[in-house]
């Protein structure tokens, strides 16, 4: 989301560490560049120009000044400043009432907020470990039931019926009475789209609130309108008592805007990202983290917290003891670690939380393809689990098989059957405590795999 900012950003800090004295003038010529790359990241002026005050006054300061490394200090600066702009720490979803706790969603047509209740019923069930409830009072468009519907079950939350016949306000106080009567903890009600200039659907959303009482009111706004989700989310908390907001579609060709700005204007924190379709894709958002991606300087922790949630620690714990015996590494267990990393939101996604990935030249991002691990994946799945076991015996009418089963042409399997084995023997070393050896010599030896 913020691609172009970061390296606009990151540039303009180089110059600053390259400094030897710090002036007003040369950090003057710094701040122009970030005020410009602000712009083009669609941030609202009034923002720009506070975040621009702010870093100006503590960057001149006597302590940055006669600081041994003036431009690291200036780089604490920005970073400071960016995590008061985003609202310096995560807020959490305030759920500590007596259940069912209700979480109203409400936003524009097309914003995401049906996949985003499936979402959040996901997160709150595997990461809060409650029980959700998901209703739908979008009766304008039947399908946004139907959706909810089958979301609902691929999340394992409970899905109150509702029809195109009901009224809204009906709906949602019936699924909070259902709530209350079976235990279920969490109810996170959809609505639907409306434009904040039509004045009958928002008569009908404050009405909803006011039926079911919620103790999150939650704007969802997709991040790729830029500015305009600032305006919106003015807009609406103008007309209910928000209580945060979700931004959507993150994983996207945004510029970043919405993120940097919507706090300053509309004094609400953004409680989640949206980082992609699938029902996982959901982040808290922190602050922090973020100005600490934005700046280069990458996203370790939220990297940790994410293995730890995603990696399978009985398969990760199995896998470190064949290892260590020297039993060999196969096929199966290769494509076991890819789709691990697939989990944990792609090669992409993973390099975009580690530091120094702005550094990373422009070729070799280009190779990180998850495509590629897609096609690795199917190859593996074409074999038989003994050729997975015992990959030596792949031979030519085997190969044309596998290529065939994986629409992949021979050449394919040869290159992967070469790379895998040159994996293995890195793998027999990493048992006789070669990590470090081994770490270097992986560098560009699997497609799509640079680092």
């Amino acid at each position: 989301m913020f691609d172009n900012l970061s390296q606009r950003l990151q540039l303009a800090m180089k110059k600053l560490r390259g400094e030897a004295r710090l002036t007003e003038q040369n950090i003057s010529e710094a701040l122009r560049e970030v005020r410009m790359a602000l712009l083009e990241a669609d941030v609202a002026l009034p923002v720009v120009k506070a975040f621009i005050d702010d870093v100006r006054a503590r960057a001149v300061g006597k302590e940055v000044l006669a600081s041994l490394s003036p431009g690291q200090a200036v780089i604490k600066v920005v970073y400071d400043a960016l995590v008061a702009l985003m609202g310096e720490s995560n807020d959490r979803l305030q759920l500590a009432a007596r259940p069912p706790a209700v979480i109203l969603l409400a936003g524009l047509q097309g914003s995401g907020k049906t996949t985003t209740a499936a979402k959040l019923a996901r997160f709150l069930r595997e990461r809060e470990r409650r029980s959700v409830l998901v209703a739908s009072a979008d009766v304008y468009r039947p399908a946004a039931i139907d959706q909810l519907r089958v979301l609902a079950g691929t999340v394992g939350a409970t899905f109150f019926p509702s029809t195109a016949q009901q009224k809204p306000v009906d709906i949602a106080r019936a699924a909070v009475e259902q709530a209350g009567k079976s235990g279920i903890d969490v109810v996170i009600i959809d609505t639907a789209g409306r434009l904040h200039v039509d004045r009958e659907m928002m008569d009908e959303i404050q009405a909803i609130h006011a039926a079911v009482d919620p103790v999150e009111t939650l704007f969802v706004v997709d991040s790729m309108t830029g500015q305009d989700a600032v305006n919106t989310a003015q807009s609406f908390n103008d007309a209910l008592p928000l209580s945060g907001v979700i931004l959507t579609k993150a994983d996207g060709d945004a510029r970043g805007g919405a993120a940097l700005s919507v706090r300053r204007v509309t004094g609400k924190p953004i409680k989640f990202l949206g980082v992609g379709e699938k029902t996982e894709a959901l982040e808290p958002f922190h602050p922090d983290r973020m100005a600490s991606r934005i700046l280069g300087m990458g996203d370790v922790l939220s990297l940790v917290e994410q293995a730890q949630q995603t990696v399978d620690q009985e398969q990760a714990r199995k896998l470190a003891q064949k290892i260590t015996k020297g039993k060999g590494f196969d096929l199966e267990d290769f494509r076991d670690q890819l789709r691990q990393m697939e989990k944990m939101g792609g090669i992409a996604s993973l390099m975009d939380k580690l530091p120094g990935a702005g550094e990373i030249p422009e070729a070799a991002k280009a190779q990180m393809d998850d495509r590629q691990t897609r096609r690795l994946i199917a190859i593996i799945n074409s074999m038989t689990p003994q050729e997975r076991r015992f990959p030596d015996i792949i031979r030519g009418s085997r190969k044309r098989r596998i290529a065939a089963g994986s629409g992949v042409h021979v050449q394919e399997i040869n290159r992967m059957l070469k790379q895998f084995g040159e994996m293995q023997k890195m793998m027999k070393r990493l048992g006789k405590g070669g990590l470090g050896k081994m770490m270097r010599s992986m560098r560009g030896k699997l497609p799509g795999v640079p680092f």
